[in-house]
């Protein structure tokens, strides 16, 4: 399932490419990222709203700003179509207790819109009906 996340955040990033109104809201966010999920990390590096490169951990060598850390079910809520409640926002990670949000969490809420969109990128895709 590791390899898959590192796919699922590049896509992700390649998906943001194609957002002129993300790269726009992203344009100061030169950040390194931390994603905890079930224990394993990846390393998200922005630069100037564009996602640079996914490394997956752990290193305690990599500088990260802010983490999010979650469970894979919990992920897996969120990213779903259409999420349950609870599981449409980051926040709902905490508020529900299946994660936990640290680092500089000043960094997070100057660029909040931009990185609560760019995590919904990852979102499954509705099937046409």
């Amino acid at each position: 399932m590791t390899s898959d996340l590192r796919v699922r955040f590049e896509d992700m990033g390649r998906k943001l490419a194609e957002k002129p109104h993300l790269k726009r809201l992203g344009a100061l966010f030169s950040e390194t990222v931390l994603i905890e999920i079930d224990g394993n990390e990846y390393y998200l590096a922005f630069h100037r709203g564009e996602l640079e490169r996914v490394t997956e951990g752990p290193s305690r060598q990599t500088p990260w700003r802010f983490a999010i850390r979650t469970d894979g079910e919990a992920l897996g809520k969120f990213w779903a179509p259409v999420p349950e409640p609870s599981f449409h926002d980051i926040f709902g990670f905490v508020k529900t207790g299946r994660g936990r949000i640290e680092g500089d969490i000043l960094v997070l809420v100057k660029n909040l819109r931009f990185f609560k969109e760019f995590m919904a990128l990852g979102r499954q895709e509705e099937a046409a009906a």
